[in-house]
């Protein structure tokens, strides 16, 4: 039996939450239903948005020329030029990519030029990368790439991940937890993934060029980073917390147990990384979701703080709630402990009724 066709899968209780609307005009999805339907929104609206050109790093100027002059002019009609970029690996690379040349004013010669992407609207406006974090200081992208994907089939597989696993954690968890959880699961990817390529950075202006240290990310700091494959490795690492042998079929046909599955895609994404293989950017990524993921399902309550920051202006926030301890008619810590000690052990199967209120009783206060 596949985990998809257990009951704590098909059968999420109506008091785990979702997104509801007044008056019934919002159709009540649970959390992880409505993460599948922006991610996809997001896709199809973005592919009939026009494209246009991104600045893909910091100008390169000419030999002589110190800095930029206020009345410098960049054209608008980008021009293909071999530039020498940095791959994974840290070796130098000569490929042709679209660049702006820019004059130093309107009759002026030109003194560099600035390369630049083609993006969707929409992924120029969320994407993550090295560069935008920190020259741009771009903090939204940390949330706004993990709704952005590169094509049909990385889409595809990403809201498969979410579909099988999501809504197990979001039972466990509780909607608003849950949200929490995966986006932060997103952010420590996003993070990891800048972590390394800086890192990378650094390592090349003191080590020279040609050195390439396993781990790090060498790659061009504005290489763009999207998809929502930090946050599922999140909630597959949860999942094998919660159900550790569950059977998977991998691929709808090889079955293994889902604490397998999770640590067997880690070990390749670390694999990936200290090896520069292919993706090595990406996959440093869902390491960062996977150690978030494999730390939060073990410590929900560090969960309330994402969202505690909004203060009066969020009525579930802590600000609202008695202090621990004081909560009246709610289950006490310990036995929640007690529940929470039970599933990762034996799994959610194993709960009687009055241990599965327990939980629902949890998640609605805390959640």
């Amino acid at each position: 039996m596949g985990i998809a066709d257990r009951h704590y899968v098909r059968d999420t209780p109506r008091s785990s939450g979702g997104l509801r609307g007044r008056g019934g005009v919002l159709p009540m999805w649970s959390v992880n239903t409505w993460l599948i339907a922006i991610c996809v929104a997001i896709f199809v609206i973005d592919g009939f948005l026009p494209q246009r050109y991104f600045a893909a790093g910091p100008p390169t100027l000419f030999d002589g020329v110190t800095s930029i002059p206020e009345t410098a002019v960049v054209e608008d009609t980008p021009q293909r030029a071999p530039v020498t970029i940095r791959d994974s690996q840290g070796k130098l690379r000569t490929q042709v990519m679209l660049v702006r040349p820019i004059f130093a004013g309107t009759q002026g010669p030109q003194i560099g030029w600035q390369p630049v992407f083609v993006m969707r609207t929409l992924e120029s406006w969320l994407h993550f990368s090295s560069y935008e974090l920190v020259y741009h200081v771009g903090f939204w992208r940390l949330l706004g790439f993990q709704f952005l994907h590169a094509n049909l089939t990385h889409l595809l597989f990403n809201m498969i991940g979410l579909f099988f696993f999501g809504p197990m954690v979001e039972q466990y968890l509780g909607s608003k937890r849950y949200l929490a959880f995966y986006l932060l699961c997103g952010i420590c990817g996003a993070l990891m993934y800048g972590l390394l390529n800086l890192g990378g950075a650094v390592a090349s202006l003191m080590l020279g060029s040609d050195v390439a240290l396993p781990g790090l990310l060498f790659n061009d700091m504005a290489t763009p980073l999207l998809g929502a494959s930090a946050g599922v490795f999140g909630v597959l690492m949860a999942g094998a917390f919660l159900a550790p042998s569950a059977t998977v079929l991998v691929f709808f046909i090889l079955p293994m147990k889902l604490r397998t599955l999770a640590y067997v895609l880690v070990g390749l994404a670390l694999l990936t990384v200290l090896t520069g293989g292919n993706n090595a950017g990406g996959e440093a990524g869902h390491l960062g979701g996977a150690l978030a993921g494999y730390y939060f399902i073990r410590r929900p309550r560090r969960l309330h703080n994402f969202f505690d920051v909004l203060g009066w202006a969020d009525p579930t926030s802590r600000h609202y709630r008695e202090p621990r301890g004081r909560v009246r008619g709610g289950p006490e810590a310990g036995e929640v402990d007690r529940v929470l000690d039970k599933v990762h052990a034996q799994g959610l199967k194993s709960l009687t009724d009055r241990e599965k209120r327990i939980l629902r009783e949890a998640s609605e206060r805390d959640g």
